[in-house]
Formats: C-alpha cells, structure tokens, sequence
C-alpha cells in the first residue's frame, strides 16, 4: 500500500471481505440516508505538485502580512523578530517530532529543556516556582483564577476591566460553569488605568484574587502594589497578568510586587505571529502554592546511582490522576513553543532583553510624540505605555485602518470592536521590527487624513 495514495479498488475488496461486507454502501448503513451527501462530492480535478503549489501560492498572495506590510498591530500579538537559531533548535528531529512518552524519564531531553525553560520563566517573572507552559495566555489566566479559589476557598473574583477583552471572555466562561463570581474594577477614563478607589469598594472577604494586567490592554503601565496589599489585607491572592513579556527587560518583575500568581502569554519570546496559534501561557507562583499549581512541572533528581536526571515530578492532570483530584483539565503543554521562548531567552540573556525593552519603548514613543503632534490626533490616555498606546482620530477607526492598508500599512486595533464609546481610537504597537522609516511613512499618512491633509 502506497504511503500517501488512497487504497486501490482491490484493497478495498480485501478489506471488506475480511470484516464480511459485500460493498463500501454496507459499510455506512448505520446512518442514516438524510445525513448523508447523495452522489460524490462537487471536487475539481485533480492538480499536479507543480499546479498545486503555484495554486496555493495565489491564493497565499491574497492575504496582507508583517513581512511585506508595515505593522502597528499587537493587542495580544506581537510582532517581534526570531533568531534563525530558534528555528534550527526547534525544528530538530529530536524536539521537533517527540512527544514526552508516558514514561517520561526515557525523553531526558525533552525533559531538560523544559525543565531550562521553567528556570528562564522563573527568572523572568521573579517567582518561585513555573510550570512547563499552558494554551495561550488567556488560559492560563483562567487556571491561575480557578487556582486561587482553590487556595482562598472562596468563590468570587475581581478583575480589571482593562485585561484584555478576550481574555475575560475566557475567564467568563470558565467561572460560570464553576459557581464562580467575576466583577469588574472600571478603568479610569482620561487615563487608562485601573480604578483604586473602584476596587476598594468592591473589595470584600468573600474574594478570592484580584487580576491585574500590566502593560494592561490599552498600553498603559499599572502600579501592581496597592492592589497587591488590597488583596493580602481582605485574605485574597494577588494575581499579575502579563500579555507582553518583553516588557519585563525595564518593569519590576511581578514576584517583587509579592504577587502571588503570574498568568501570560510568552508568544513574544522566540514564536512569530500566527493566525490561531499555537501560542504559549506562561503560569508561575510562589512555592507554598506548588500543589494547587495546574499543568505539569519537571524536576532535577538524582538515581540510584548518584547520577542527575529530570523527572515529572508533578503533573496533576486529570490525564494522570482522577478527574475531581485534578487541578486542570488541560491535557498538553506548549513544550515546542516553550522551547522556541527558552532558546530566545538564553540567546538575548539579561542585557540583550533589557535592550530589546527599551528599542520598544523608544520607538513607540517616537511615534506616539509625532502622532499626537498631528491636528485632529489626540493621546487621549495619560498613563505612561510601554510599546502601545491609544490614538483619538479624526475619522472611525475602521475607515483610517482601511486608508492605512490602502498604502501598505496595518494600522492599529479599532478599539470600537471591544468598547462603542471608543469607536474613533485605534489601539497603536511599535516593536523592534518597525523601522524609523516605517514610523515616518505612517505619520505620514495620517498626517494626509487630517484636517486640512491631502
């Protein structure tokens, strides 16, 4: 049988009678004739390797991308470059093709680089303790709620209403199916930060963690440690949500704001963008809460014989344990997409993350100065940003996104899609990969929607 052909009509023939049908009809009986397609299905004939290639390169050619458009979109994604190193380790036979068996001390290697990338995070994060990864940052900023009701036994959560929309949307629909209450902490208006006093009154001794994001969703930087101490006082856990990892080569790592729990998404670290991912949740906490911590974590050992290895030393999934003694239901780690994060970090090492932070920073306050300087262009936010920052334009949103790619430029997120009252904002990203002239080229063009421009 030919590896990649279908079965020819005398397998098929053979495979019948071996299980006593007379035809491929019999096979299917059991369905019934309404769900099924009558005839064959309407294919058009079949193409040649050279034909099918030049076909998918057509089709390919009618999407926009980073690599020949300007980008300026990030709100969860970020454009950041990749070393070819990162694919070259990856993409090894030994990582790019295994999967960590059920007996998992046979895959040393494996094992290791996870183990490696738990220490990077550690590091990273200034916590104690991190798993081997999770799905996506809004993921694991469900498990890491669902992890402090566990801890608090309480049943109630605050979060910001500046993480990222999808985000709570995730988390929404976690705690609903948990008994577990969600209220939101309103965002200052003019300002782009999260309310203290709003969270304050909210807070109570039935609340289990408060969740704050920063850079939070529109850019701006927040001061974790009032909502850290907000949440110790009442006997909650303090959780730090961090959707740019990059940002923490210039911020305080959350592990010095004695946060609790750090939730994220590491896809800013060695994994270019993609529509649909896979991305990588990064989840860390303190050491006395390792038993409730969801996923799977690998430990350095001895043997018997003195030698180091790695082992699982826990994994308290409902795949390894019963289903109500488990603390996830999620049956998989990112270790590819960890390992890409791992070899990124190792090759930047403190200095060079500390350098790509502040290209960011810089470059996005390039354009964010020469923007605002623009008639009919406005910051309406005043918290300080990191490498994103909100716009008031002169025009929707939508129609200055549709100008933008007119002229090959990916504009900002059109902040309306997610909040009505800012149907004329757009949500801005400058990363390391957005030259000066891009940013020139984009001011530019805005400049040419203004008031009085072309």
């Amino acid at each position: 049988m030919s590896r990649y052909l279908p079965h020819t009509e005398a397998e098929i023939q053979s495979m019948l009678r071996a299980i006593g049908l007379p035809d491929m009809e019999s096979l299917f009986s059991d369905i019934p004739s309404h769900l099924r397609l009558p005839g064959e299905l309407n294919l058009p004939p079949p193409l040649s390797e050279p034909e099918l290639t030049l076909h998918l390169e057509q089709m390919a050619r009618l999407n926009t991308d980073g690599a020949r458009f300007a980008l300026f979109l990030g709100a969860g994604a970020y454009h950041h470059y990749v070393p070819a190193v990162v694919q070259e380790v990856i993409g090894r036979e030994e990582f790019y093709t295994s999967y960590t068996p059920y007996q998992p001390e046979l895959s040393q290697g494996t094992l290791q680089a996870i183990y490696e990338y738990q220490t990077l995070i550690c590091q990273l994060t200034g916590m104690e303790v991190a798993n081997a990864s999770l799905y996506d940052g809004a993921s694991a900023t469900a498990e890491a709620a669902l992890m402090a009701c566990r801890i608090a036994q309480r049943r109630k959560i605050l979060a910001s209403s500046a993480l990222h929309p999808e985000y709570l949307a995730v988390l929404r629909t976690y705690l609903r199916h948990c008994g577990i209450d969600l209220d939101l902490i309103p965002w200052t208006p003019g300002v782009g930060a999260t309310s203290l006093d709003q969270a304050e009154g909210l807070m109570s001794q039935e609340v289990a963690a408060v969740i704050l994001q920063s850079p939070n969703f529109f850019g701006c930087l927040e001061d974790p440690g009032p909502y850290v101490r907000l949440a110790h006082e009442h006997g909650g856990l303090a959780i730090a949500v961090v959707v740019e990892p990059t940002s923490l080569g210039i911020l305080k790592p959350p592990g010095e704001w004695d946060v609790d729990i750090v939730a994220g998404e590491g896809q800013g670290f060695g994994n270019p963008l993609n529509f649909g991912g896979p991305y990588l949740g990064i989840f860390a906490t303190k050491r006395g809460f390792l038993r409730q911590m969801p996923g799977r974590l690998v430990g350095r050992t001895t043997d018997a014989r003195g030698r180091p290895g790695f082992v699982l030393t826990l994994g308290t999934r409902e795949q390894h344990i019963r289903r109500e003694k488990a603390t996830s239901n999620i049956c998989t780690n990112e270790a590819l997409c960890a390992l890409a994060a791992a070899v990124h970090l190792c090759l930047l090492g403190p200095r060079g993350l500390r350098e790509l932070s502040l290209l960011n920073l810089h470059k996005a306050h390039y354009a964010k100065q020469l923007i605002a300087s623009l008639p009919g262009f406005e910051l309406p936010l005043s918290a300080p940003t990191y490498n994103e920052f909100v716009v008031r334009l002169p025009l929707p949103a939508q129609q200055v996104r549709e100008r933008l790619l007119e002229r090959e430029i990916i504009g900002g997120l059109d902040l309306g899609r997610f909040f009505p009252q800012m149907k004329d904002c757009c949500l801005f990203c400058v990363t390391e990969m957005n030259t000066r002239q891009e940013i020139d080229r984009l001011v530019s063009c805005l400049h040419d929607l203004a008031p009085g421009g072309k």
